[in-house]
């Protein structure tokens, strides 16, 4: 195990409270018991996409089983990649950026195109763990700029003469195939990427991914018996999109305001958690759990905590319908909720 930064799901985030508030059952629900049509417009299904299809491929299969009026994808995989594809449903799909931003994690097969020692390969992997910088493949749909990418850690799961097998953390964004050539350079003998499978985008693994099957007989299930079951087991609320993002939870009587794309003044907070960092994006949540909007943090979590006025939170996504709470703030002309 090569041991680099801690990744952002084996974060631990402790709860500070600025004001000790309760939700009004007037207003809001619970996102695991919205309605099943509210329920579908705000889901993600975590998809184990096969090797064959394209993601786009696979998206359009499932919008059009579900009746999607459009998807969204927390990252894309190569055709011959399979695993964990997050696929955002309508409303949700505001929020598919925060999931391509999140950790990934990988199972690869690195094949060696030539022989090296069992500690030439562990002192590569240590090598390149931590900031590195990658110049994406010519066959990428990006632009081909040098850019910085970090790998939290690399452990050697086993090897196999010429054949190593890696278990890979790093940021979304990196580009494993370009990782398994760049060692094999390091190492002297070259070396590509043979095999690939996604085991973690964002918040979502491989443990509760679903297939096209299970897909197609959830939806079967609903339309003919009116049975929810399998539906709500496949299709997660949106709130599942965005556990590893750091969260501001915010008074009953902000939410209404920041559904109108007003910003967030440090008086709409409740409580928080203490990985919020200025500059960085957060997730804006009601009392119940509901995910409001998405925002760039104007503060660090002890500076929304200690102050007693300014804004907080600069909104930039809106999630949440505007209906379900009440719109209160004393200026109406203010972009800021007070």
């Amino acid at each position: 195990m090569n041991e680099g930064i801690k990744p952002p799901w084996k974060i631990e985030p402790k709860i500070l409270t600025r004001i000790d508030s309760e939700s009004d059952p007037s207003y809001g629900e619970d996102p695991y018991k919205r309605k099943i049509d509210k329920h579908l417009k705000l889901g993600v299904v975590n998809l184990d996409k096969p090797r064959g299809p394209t993601s786009h491929d696979v998206a359009a299969k499932v919008k059009s089983l579900i009746g999607a009026e459009k998807t969204g994808l927390g990252g894309t995989l190569d055709p011959a990649v399979s695993g964990v594809l997050p696929i955002l449903l309508d409303d949700a799909t505001k929020g598919a950026g925060v999931v391509m931003g999140g950790g990934k994690e990988y199972i690869c097969v690195m094949k060696l195109h030539g022989d090296v020692s069992d500690n030439e390969i562990d002192q590569a992997l240590r090598l390149f763990t931590g900031d590195i910088y990658q110049l994406p493949p010519i066959r990428s749909s990006v632009s081909r700029t040098l850019r910085i990418r970090t790998i939290y850690n690399i452990e050697l799961l086993e090897r196999d003469g010429r054949y190593i097998l890696l278990k890979i953390a790093c940021s979304g964004g990196t580009y494993i195939r370009k990782l398994c050539y760049d060692i094999g350079l390091y190492l002297g003998v070259g070396a590509h990427m043979q095999e690939l499978r996604r085991v973690r985008a964002g918040p979502f693994t491989e443990d509760s991914t679903v297939s096209l099957l299970d897909v197609y007989e959830a939806v079967e299930a609903w339309r003919k018996n009116r049975d929810e079951t399998l539906l709500r087991k496949v299709v997660r609320p949106v709130e599942e999109a965005v556990k590893h993002l750091p969260k501001i939870y915010l008074l009953d009587s902000a939410v209404g305001a920041i559904c109108s794309g007003a910003n967030l003044a440090v008086t709409g907070v409740s409580k928080l958690e203490d990985t919020v960092k200025k500059g960085k994006i957060v997730a804006m949540m009601s009392l119940k759990g509901e995910l409001v909007a998405l925002g760039i943090s104007r503060m660090d979590s002890e500076e929304i905590i200690e102050s007693e006025q300014g804004i907080a939170v600069d909104t930039e996504r809106v999630i949440m319908r505007g209906d379900l709470y009440p719109k209160i703030w004393k200026h109406k002309r203010h972009k800021s909720v007070r």
